[in-house]
């Protein structure tokens, strides 16, 4: 595992495209932006994983992501 220190703003880039951005820090939570391709899915660690087939449990496309939500890039 590895473990960093970021600051608000300062970003961590894993493999060839996905970014997580530090947006706020407020007491002990800690709210991040993640910037990746629309191929890859994310999902909260207490979810259950998609194993399975990836296809077969999807939500529809609307709520995997909002156009509101997007991060623009700086």
């Amino acid at each position: 595992m590895l473990v960093l220190s970021r600051k608000i703003g300062e970003k961590v880039v894993i493999g060839d495209g996905i970014v997580v951005v530090v947006k706020r820090i407020f007491g002990q939570r800690v709210t991040f932006g993640i910037e990746a391709p629309e191929t890859v899915r994310i999902v909260r660690g207490e979810l259950p994983r998609f194993d399975s087939d990836p296809k077969a449990k999807l939500p529809p496309k609307s709520r995997l992501r909002n156009p509101l939500w997007h991060v623009q890039p700086r």
